[in-house]
C-alpha cells in the first residue's frame, strides 16, 4: 500500500489513478445498476421479493406481458410521437434562433443568454408554469388563440384525450429549444467565413450558400443535437408527472412515465425494469449515432 502511495506522489502510476476513479464510478453506479435492471427483467419481483437476493426467474414473460397489455401500443405510439415532434420542434426553432443570433446584431450575446433560463429551470417548475399557461379556464395560451382568432372556444389542453400529449410536447418543445439553440451557434460559429465570402462573390444568394455551405458543414453538429435530444426527450418524466400524469385514460402516456406506473403504483418492478430495458436499447442506439457524428469533430 505504501508502494502504491510512494508511486502516486513520484508521478508514476499518476494516468492510471485517474482513470481509475472514474471508471470505477462509472462501474459501481452506471454499469451494475444497468445490469441489475435487466436481470430484474427477467425475474418475477414485487413488494414482497424486492429485498431477496434469488427471486423466480421467468424469462422473457415479463416482456410478453407488458406488450400483451391492451394499452401497450398505444404508449408506444404515444412515445414516438413525443419524440419525433419535440426533437423536430426544438431543432427547427433552435436552429432558426442560432441563425438569427449568428447575425451579431447589438444586443444579440445578451439576448441570447436570455433563451438559457428555460434550460436551466428545473422540469417540475417548467411543468408548473405550463400547467398556468394550459389551463383550459383561464390560460395564456387560450386567450392568445382566441385573440389572434385561430380559436372561438377554450382548449382543455390537459384533460382533452385529442390534445393532451400536445400538451406536454409543447412545454418540452420550450424546455429543450435553448440547448438547442447553443449547439447549433457553436457548429455555425466554426465555420469558416471565407467560405461564404467566396460562395457570394461566385454569385451565390442567401438559401444557395445555406443550402451548399451551412447544412453540410453543420452536418456532424445537427447529428450531435438530434441524438441528444433523442436521449433527453426519453428521459423526460416531470412534465408528464406535471401536467397530464399520462392521462386522461392513457392518451399522453409514453414508456418513461408506463414505467414509473407500473414499479411505484402497481409495485411490479419487474415489469417497470422491462420497459427501462426497452428504453435502454434505444438510448444506446441513439448513443452510437452521436458517437459516429462527432467522430470528425474530435478528430478534427
Amino acid at each position: 500500500m505504501g508502494t502504491v502511495a510512494s508511486g502516486i506522489r513520484d508521478g508514476k502510476g499518476f494516468d492510471v489513478t485517474l482513470a481509475a476513479i472514474p471508471f470505477a464510478f462509472l462501474f459501481f453506479l452506471s454499469f451494475l445498476p444497468l445490469v441489475y435492471n435487466v436481470l430484474m427483467s427477467l425475474q418475477q419481483v414485487d413488494m414482497f421479493s424486492l429485498a431477496q437476493v434469488f427471486r423466480p426467474f421467468v424469462g422473457l414473460k415479463n416482456y410478453q406481458e407488458v406488450f400483451a397489455r391492451p394499452e401497450a401500443w398505444l404508449v408506444m405510439k404515444n412515445t414516438v410521437i413525443f419524440v419525433v415532434a419535440s426533437i423536430a420542434g426544438q431543432f427547427l426553432i433552435g436552429f432558426g434562433l442560432a441563425l438569427f443570433f449568428w447575425t451579431g446584431f447589438p444586443g444579440s450575446s445578451w439576448l441570447r443568454g436570455l433563451f438559457l433560463v428555460s434550460w436551466v429551470m428545473p422540469g417540475l417548475v417548467v411543468g408548473a408554469i405550463w400547467n398556468l399557461i394550459l389551463s383550459g379556464d383561464f390560460g395564456v395560451l387560450n386567450y392568445l388563440l382566441k385573440s389572434l382568432s385561430i380559436t372561438n372556444a377554450n382548449i382543455f389542453w390537459r384533460s382533452d384525450p385529442v390534445y393532451s400529449l400536445w400538451a406536454v410536447i409543447i412545454a418540452n418543445i420550450w424546455l429543450g429549444v435553448s440547448f438547442n439553440m447553443i449547439l447549433l451557434s457553436v457548429g455555425l460559429s466554426s465555420i469558416p467565413g471565407d467560405l461564404y465570402e467566396a460562395a457570394e462573390l461566385d454569385g451565390a444568394n442567401g438559401w444557395q450558400r445555406f443550402w451548399t455551405i451551412t447544412l453540410p458543414m453543420m452536418r456532424s453538429t445537427i447529428g450531435a443535437v438530434i441524438s441528444l435530444g433523442m436521449i433527453f426527450t426519453l428521459q423526460q418524466f416531470d412534465l408528464f408527472a406535471v401536467i397530464t400524469s399520462g392521462g386522461p385514460n392513457n392518451s399522453s402516456n409514453v414508456a418513461q412515465y408506463w414505467a414509473w406506473l407500473w414499479s411505484f403504483k402497481e409495485y411490479d418492478f419487474a415489469k417497470g425494469a422491462t420497459i427501462s430495458v426497452v428504453m435502454i436499447i434505444v438510448v444506446m442506439i441513439a448513443s452510437v449515432i452521436y458517437v459516429r457524428s462527432t467522430r470528425h469533430e474530435v478528430r478534427g
